[in-house]
């Protein structure tokens, strides 16, 4: 059990974590749509509250250098769990570096199924390090070579989300060109097959089938406008489709002779090469679940698939994965329910999963005493509709805050993130007014409970909506003299802000070197007047006189 506080009882009311996606704190406010927006409920808390600057990207959250952006999924592993574990990209690129991936039974089966067929990976094209990194798949490419593999075909995944938002030939025309290098007479290794990221394929939380179901029919069945080669098809659809960005261009097939090049069959080995996982798990379903009935796959091959990691450890998919997850122990949410402390969690289809599954730990299943709430997120581009479900999640916490039952709530507004991601300037000031807008109904709601709310970011997005010359810090243009969007992720702080109705007036925080977002769970944990368990990062709370 969690050790009482001699020094602090513990605020009498409830006790509220928000999570602002996507909002950062930049250097200047160049670009900056959060810079830009009305947010009086904001404005009031910087002015008046206790605040400080929390770390969220690269080491702070387990990625493998400070040159790493963070994201939502390793975001809210550090806030839930309150330690740091070495994440997706860190634990894959340490199992190629080293080695144990090849010596790994699951790549065993995956090299021995592919030598009297084909081995097709599929997954985001770039180096984004968010959901994969494309050097991890030339490693891959490399070893089935090695090891006797005659034929790999590739579905790639066009990014322009985590990367600059026209990028997708600066991945494709090196790889095709390496790809033409290491094949021989022996070896034939191509792109088969492709499309937008937010197109077909990566959907999640099982938002939006019909974007898997376009991925299906593109991967394995080879469906689709056709091209004779994925640079060929990336230039094509940009005139076809003038002003659209890699992540919502259509999808793609490459052919010769009018036959696809890479249609996947019976015999086949498959390998989804994204380590991250919330958008892995619907097409991983669609490959390994026999009675499958969320669309018609017309045909369903036998395949040996695999992912890069095993993407939901409770609902064990895929049974078959190339590199360990990080096995995170002591969360926050374990010890509260131990505690006898009741918690609440809410937020939208979109970053639903972010305040359950990946703030417990990566694991599926509540713990006593929590209750969770998922408003269904809309099916439209975020730009066309900004404010997304935040007036939802306002009432969702407003009545929950009343209603007495919970001593811990938490909820994720996705509108900074999820709309930042669109490069869509306006839209994305939008987003954040409607965010302030909800959150001042939530503090108002913890006012009268006479509680404390703890509000954060899990990483930036929205503080950095152009990309800037490196040398004048202006954003950068394009030729025709429009500013460059930008649509990934930034490296920005983020803010913890303790607004306080409790009437005790000696809560504070206080800023270290280090501070990040694995040291909210502590803190949380002495408001509620408990010591930190041992495995967390320390605490940030400070009682004056």
């Amino acid at each position: 059990m969690l050790k009482k506080l001699d020094s602090f009882a513990g605020v009498a009311g409830p006790l509220v974590v928000v999570v602002m996606d996507g909002y950062g704190l930049p250097e200047n406010a160049v670009g900056s749509a959060i810079a830009e927006a009305r947010k009086p409920n904001l404005d009031r808390l910087f002015a008046s509250s206790p605040h400080i600057r929390l770390r969220a990207h690269g080491t702070a959250v387990g990625m493998p250098s400070d040159d790493d952006m963070g994201n939502s999924e390793v975001g809210h592993n550090a806030i839930g769990a309150g330690q740091v574990y070495a994440q997706g990209a860190a634990l894959v690129a340490n199992a190629i570096a080293e080695g144990t991936i090849w010596a790994g039974q699951a790549w065993q089966e995956i090299v021995g199924a592919a030598q009297d067929g084909v081995l097709h990976f599929i997954g985001l094209f770039s180096d984004g390090n968010v959901h994969s990194h494309i050097d991890h798949l030339r490693a891959m490419v490399e070893r089935a070579k090695a090891e006797g593999v005659k034929t790999v075909r590739i579905h790639a995944l066009l990014d322009g989300r985590d990367v600059p938002e026209t990028s997708a030939l600066d991945y494709v025309l090196p790889f095709e060109a390496f790809l033409a290098d290491i094949s021989d007479a022996g070896f034939d290794a191509r792109i088969a097959s492709g499309g937008g990221r937010q197109n077909i394929t990566m959907d999640r939380y099982d938002a939006n089938w019909p974007m898997v179901e376009r991925g299906w029919r593109t991967h394995v069945l080879g469906e689709g406008p056709q091209f004779a080669s994925a640079s060929a098809a990336v230039e094509a659809l940009r005139v076809q489709y003038p002003g659209t960005i890699d992540q919502d261009l259509p999808p793609f097939v490459i052919a010769a002779d009018g036959k696809p090049l890479g249609s996947i069959e019976d015999g086949d080995a498959v390998v989804f090469f994204n380590f991250r996982g919330d958008r892995a798990l619907e097409i991983t379903r669609a490959f390994v679940e026999a009675d499958f009935d969320k669309f018609d796959r017309v045909r369903y091959p036998r395949v040996t698939y695999a992912g890069m990691l095993q993407y939901d450890g409770d609902l064990h998919l895929p049974e078959r994965f190339l590199v360990p997850p990080p096995a995170i122990r002591d969360t926050s949410g374990e010890w509260f329910s131990k505690a006898g402390i009741t918690q609440f969690a809410c937020s939208e289809t979109q970053k639903f999963g972010h305040v359950t599954y990946f703030w417990n730990g990566n694991r599926s299943g509540k713990f006593d005493g929590e209750t969770y709430l998922e408003v269904p997120s809309d099916v439209v581009p975020f730009e066309q509709r900004p404010w997304m479900k935040a007036a939802e999640i306002a009432d969702a916490m407003v009545a929950a805050i009343a209603s007495g039952q919970y001593k811990v709530l938490r909820c994720n507004f996705a509108n900074g993130d999820m709309v930042g991601h669109t490069g869509n300037f306006r839209a994305a000031t939008m987003a954040v007014e409607a965010v302030d807008l909800a959150l001042g109904r939530v503090l108002k709601a913890v006012e009268a409970a006479g509680g404390v709310a703890l509000i954060t970011a899990d990483h930036g997005n929205a503080d950095e909506m152009f990309e800037l010359d490196k040398k004048s810090k202006q954003p950068a243009r394009n030729a025709d003299g429009s500013f460059k969007a930008k649509t990934a992720h930034t490296l920005n702080p983020v803010p913890l802000i303790l607004f306080n109705a409790s009437g005790d007036a000696r809560l504070g925080l206080r800023q270290t070197a280090d501070a990040g977002l694995s040291n909210i769970a502590a803190t949380v944990a002495n408001l509620l007047g408990f010591d930190k368990h041992p495995a967390w990062d320390e605490s940030l709370l400070t009682l004056g006189e």
